[in-house]
């Protein structure tokens, strides 16, 4: 009896999808607008973002949530390998009506990524949670939010930093982040020490404290952006900047964050990077929340 049919069934089954290497999903969860025209552009943001990570020939699946805050439909969560959380913070975040669920997401191993005002968490379970996601928060009375030209002139070994060669971008970087204890876990990923200037606001909130003021005096670097390892598995990372809608066009800038969701979904980040065009000036100016018809 002859062999060929067994042969060609063989290859059939090897060239299919079925044995072919599973995409991983990542879902993006946009907040519903918070400022002016070009800042917190969280649906174009995460947008921007997405496009690259399907155009850049890597084993991923970008998919937005197609309106804005937490998916009604939690169900597009299930599979996915990780989370990018672009949206108002603090009393206004998108998962605080929704921790236990999205815990639960975590515990599965998850990863997160949370951009700008979406690291912000309120005191309490919020932050506790976040603490537990992504290994720190932006915390109202010990954390401020200046803007400030972050120069990052050195970077960690770490496949976050792949391809990403120093930068200076103007922003209103987040800074004094609340950590896990001892920092267990957590890579830095960008730092910089802010000038004083950053802190001629009275102390508030957002604005200043004792605290905050004492770590720049003695001249302690301050963490922008961070990778979180997980004890019980998965990762997170947190990114303060982004304020900016403009800020996407800068190579490095993106690159880190394209990078970091990559690291968070488990995806190999290619020695020079993850792939992606340079966004431009009509980019940019595409999809903006003032430009959307409201939402019935």
């Amino acid at each position: 009896m002859s062999r060929l049919p067994t042969l060609v069934v063989l290859s059939v089954l090897l060239v299919s999808p079925v044995f072919a290497e599973k995409q991983a999903k990542i879902v993006f969860i946009s907040g519903t607008p918070s400022h002016g025209r070009l800042h917190h552009e969280h649906r174009a943001g995460n947008m921007i973002l997405a496009e690259a990570l399907n155009q850049s020939g890597l084993k991923v699946k970008a998919e937005l949530v197609p309106h804005y805050g937490y998916p009604r439909d939690p169900s597009i969560l299930d599979d996915a390998a990780t989370v990018v959380i672009f949206c108002t913070g603090h009393g206004g975040h998108v998962l605080n009506p929704h921790l236990d669920q999205f815990d639960a997401l975590m515990k599965k191993g998850t990863g997160v990524v949370m951009i700008h005002w979406a690291t912000e968490a309120q005191k309490g379970k919020p932050g506790e949670k976040f603490l537990e996601w992504m290994g720190g928060f932006c915390d109202l009375d010990w954390s401020v939010n200046p803007h400030w030209t972050a120069n990052f002139r050195e970077l960690p070994k770490h496949p976050i930093c792949n391809g990403v060669k120093p930068f200076a971008v103007n922003d209103e970087w987040y800074y004094h982040m609340r950590f896990v204890e001892g920092m267990r876990g957590v890579t830095p990923i960008l730092s910089d020490l802010p000038g004083p200037e950053t802190l001629r606001r009275k102390d508030g909130p957002r604005s200043g404290n004792p605290t905050v003021r004492r770590a720049v005096a003695a001249g302690e670097k301050q963490h922008v952006a961070w990778a979180y390892q997980r004890p019980s598995g998965g990762r997170g990372f947190g990114f303060t900047g982004a304020h900016n809608h403009d800020s996407w066009r800068n190579d490095n800038f993106r690159k880190v964050v394209l990078n970091a969701i990559l690291w968070t979904a488990n995806v190999e980040v290619p020695a020079a990077g993850c792939p992606s065009a340079q966004v431009t000036r009509e980019q940019i100016e595409k999809n903006l929340d003032s430009d959307r018809p409201k939402e019935k």
